[in-house]
């Protein structure tokens, strides 16, 4: 638990305005927008490719699918799966799309909660 509350910052996007937490993550995730996954995957420096939608779509299909986040172990099975990836390569593939993590940019451009307390795979 955190010792101090999040300062909530308001983001207007031409698809609406939307709340984030002090970190840049939505406080609510049913307002993610495509539009919101450019916004701050600019502001991380990255250019968002169809790579990078497809881990983003399967993150919030499952978010919808079961109601919570997935783990990044999920994700790395995702994309080792088709592809015939141990974990490590996996892993590296993640990384490689969203260089500085699941939870600091994969969580974030995806419209997800901040994760409280997490492993990172």
């Amino acid at each position: 638990m955190r010792s101090c509350p999040d300062k909530i910052t308001q983001i207007t996007l031409t698809s609406g305005t939307v709340a984030v937490d002090g970190h840049g993550y939505l406080t609510d995730p049913e307002l993610w927008t495509p539009e919101f996954a450019d916004h701050v995957a600019t502001a991380e420096g990255i250019t968002l490719t169809p790579a990078h939608y497809d881990v983003i779509n399967f993150m919030r299909a499952y978010l919808d699918d079961h109601g919570i986040i997935p783990d990044a172990r999920f994700v790395f099975k995702y994309l080792g799966q088709p592809a015939g990836l141990n974990k490590p390569q996996s892993k590296a593939a993640l990384f490689s799309l969203f260089p500085y993590g699941y939870v600091k940019q994969a969580c974030k451009i995806a419209g997800m909660k901040q994760p409280r307390a997490w492993s990172t795979g």
